[in-house]
């Protein structure tokens, strides 16, 4: 807990909850040739010097092996090929491993980083990705094919990406759930109780 400018504490931020998680390098074993990239946007940045301008270019880029694996990453240079090939070298450092439930995800979550917000919805099959710009770039090269989103908040499209990452990281598989409350899978979704009223339905 950290103190506001009143004296009153406040949470951590979700910036700083993303950059500790992106921060950690974790292995996967992925494939270079599965990986595929896609490029958000490209920002034209000119830096005013005591001899003239300096033009360069940031790149935002998402790579991703469409089977629950995703990372972004921005490079900057002089020009645009190169600004595009350190994004894709910084989003491969980045990439992680999503908990999705077939072609969707399990749950429904909100993701927030600064004023942009991401909510993502399991759809069922068939329904497609209801997504526009940067979340369905991110939503491709993840390999979620169903889903329900929307976008709240700035369209800058850096924290748009940001936030949606930080909701797919806030997705809970439901084994992982049962382990946190010492429980089984089947006791979490309820099944054994729906079983037992149909048992019960049926002997009557």
């Amino acid at each position: 807990m950290r103190r506001g400018k009143r004296g009153y504490s406040s949470k951590l931020m979700s910036k700083q909850i993303l950059r500790e998680s992106l921060a950690v390098r974790r292995l996967f074993e992925v494939n270079p040739s599965d990986l595929k990239d896609d490029v958000i946007a490209i920002n034209r940045v000119t830096k005013v010097v005591k001899g003239g301008k300096n033009l360069s270019f940031s790149a935002l880029v998402v790579v991703g092996d469409s089977h629950g694996h995703a990372g972004f990453g921005m490079g900057k240079a002089r020009e645009v090929p190169m600004a595009i090939k350190k994004g894709i070298e910084q989003a491969k450092k980045n990439l992680i491993k999503l908990n999705l439930k077939g072609s969707t995800i399990p749950h429904q979550v909100l993701g927030r980083y600064g004023s942009a917000q991401v909510l993502l919805k399991p759809a069922s099959e068939g329904t497609g990705v209801i997504a526009g710009g940067p979340v369905r770039k991110v939503m491709q090269v993840a390999g979620i094919t169903n889903v329900l989103t929307k976008s709240i908040g700035t369209s800058n499209p850096h924290n748009v990406v940001k936030a949606t990452f930080a909701a797919l990281l806030g997705l809970k598989d439901a084994t992982q759930v049962a382990e946190t409350r010492s429980k089984t899978v089947e006791e979490i979704s309820g099944k054994p109780a729906k079983e037992k009223a149909a048992v019960s339905e049926g002997n009557a």
